[in-house]
């Protein structure tokens, strides 16, 4: 009879330790997906919520999520404004729920939206514009082209019409320097 108990107690023992191998296992498993999820699915699983942004040179941008592109956010600000951010000035965001969206690989479309693409059709639109730097500064005027690494900027004052007589200088802002671009309008639909 002593012998059955003995077999009995290694086998509950044996039988504990690997439910809590196997438990331990899973939680590693479960660690080394997480730590594949990007930021940009995280921030997916948070469109259309409200967020708020700790951007280099810019500080605190809020508004409700809308789009998340290869290197950009598109937020809208508390006056219907949209707001271009790019990705790489993000420092924190804060706003997130418990959703992540599935890690989607960029195709080829998709990589092709990029900052610069965003950019340009700012410029087709000729929407006036106020274009946030990581140094703090901020630019004020219309976008005119956007090329490889940077966009030139026809600084006018935003009450007035991008005119040869309202502009007083273009300046060439390389694209790594640029936080955010917001619009002066609100945004459409």
């Amino acid at each position: 009879m002593r012998w059955e108990q003995l077999f009995a107690d290694l086998e509950s023992q044996a039988g504990e330790q690997e439910a809590a191998a196997e438990q331990a296992e899973e939680a590693s498993r479960a660690r080394a997906e997480y730590g594949r999820v990007l930021l940009a699915d995280r921030l997916r699983g948070a469109l259309g919520q409200q967020v708020s942004l700790s951007c280099r040179g810019a500080g605190e941008l809020a508004g409700r999520l809308v789009d998340v592109g290869v290197d950009w956010l598109l937020l809208v600000d508390g006056q219907q404004r949209e707001v271009l951010v790019a990705a790489g000035a993000v420092n924190a965001v804060a706003g997130l729920g418990a959703v992540t969206a599935p890690a989607s690989p960029a195709g080829q479309v998709a990589r092709r939206l990029d900052l610069r693409r965003a950019l340009r059709g700012l410029a087709r639109d000729r929407a006036a514009v106020s274009c946030q730097l990581e140094d703090g500064s901020v630019l004020s005027g219309t976008v005119d082209r956007v090329g490889a690494d940077f966009l030139e900027l026809a600084e006018h004052p935003l009450d007035q019409p991008r005119r040869r007589g309202a502009v007083t200088a273009v300046r060439a802002v390389a694209l790594p320097a640029v936080v955010a671009v917001r619009t002066t309008l609100p945004a459409v639909g």
